[in-house]
């Protein structure tokens, strides 16, 4: 199925938006702009937004259990404390690399990914920080570390490493890692890259896709029932939010398209009722 009436939520010209998260104790959509370096926070209740600058390329933002913000930057994962104060929780200076997107876990512990600028194979990892600080390589060698969701019962991950344009599945061990790695979905037949993405709460996965102009959703078999087309070409991530987590909101990007064409490019999108999403978790680490 094809359509679903689309909203501008916020009029922007990121140049890389990316990654909305609902933060539901706040009540307000985070996302960030990546090449910006800005982390945007909106509220859609009264309107309202803010823009935190970031001293390096940001890829994610993720609320913290106590009201601050955890964000994965260039050089690493730092964090925001709820008086505004920044701290590394997790440094690795790697020349040409970057934060791209990240995701909290069902155990708080915050999954972040990385990629190298000019996108060589294999440049980049995915990464396991836990409420405690301990950290754990998880893949070695990803190409673009990009969307990440959790089934609503917490035993499966679902990964995206953009080039390969599939969907790949974990099975979720004891300890909360990984293991089993399968294919889900191949894309391999669909307009553009699948980039981020997020779960709702029937299971079914929705995958945002870079130069696809579109956001898909594929059921837990990986079996593609829905698509919803969109005024930008660059669409990079989804997530639900709103009350009863009902709107989806779709980020996108404006590098490397024609403003002309695409004027909505780089602005934060929002599809009114169109699902059901799950809460997700804040990061429980300090």
């Amino acid at each position: 199925m094809v359509g679903h009436g689309w909203e501008i939520a916020v009029r922007a010209r990121a140049e890389l938006g990316e990654g909305p998260t609902w933060d539901p104790v706040a009540e307000r959509l985070l996302w960030v702009d990546i090449l910006g370096a800005r982390v945007h926070s909106f509220d859609p209740a009264s309107g309202r937004r803010v823009v935190l600058p970031t001293e390096q390329h940001v890829g994610a933002v993720k609320p913290t259990a106590d009201g601050g913000l955890v964000v994965n930057l260039r050089d690493g994962i730092g964090r925001y404390g709820p008086d505004g104060g920044f701290r590394w929780l997790h440094r690795e200076v790697v020349p040409g690399r970057r934060g791209n997107d990240a995701a909290v876990a069902p155990d708080g512990a915050l999954w972040a990914g990385s990629m190298r600028y000019d996108e060589r194979a294999g440049g980049g990892n995915l990464v396991r920080l836990t409420p405690a600080g301990e950290v754990e390589v998880v893949l070695p060698e990803a190409t673009v570390s990009n969307g990440l969701g959790w089934s609503p019962d917490g035993g499966t991950l679902y990964y995206v490493d953009t080039p390969t344009r599939r969907v790949d599945a974990f099975r979720v061990t004891e300890d909360g890692g990984v293991a089993d790695r399968r294919t889900l979905v191949d894309t391999g037949g669909l307009a553009g890259f699948p980039d981020g993405m997020t779960v709702d709460a029937d299971g079914c996965l929705w995958v945002a896709f870079w130069d696809g102009g579109a956001v898909r959703r594929f059921t837990p078999d990986g079996v593609l029932d829905r698509t919803v087309e969109l005024p930008a070409s660059r669409t990079t991530a989804c997530a639900f939010g709103g009350p009863g987590l009902t709107d989806l909101y779709v980020s996108t990007a404006r590098v490397g398209t024609d403003p002309g064409a695409e004027p909505l490019a780089g602005s934060l999108l929002v599809l009114p009722g169109l699902g059901r999403g799950v809460a997700q978790p804040p990061f429980a680490g300090r």
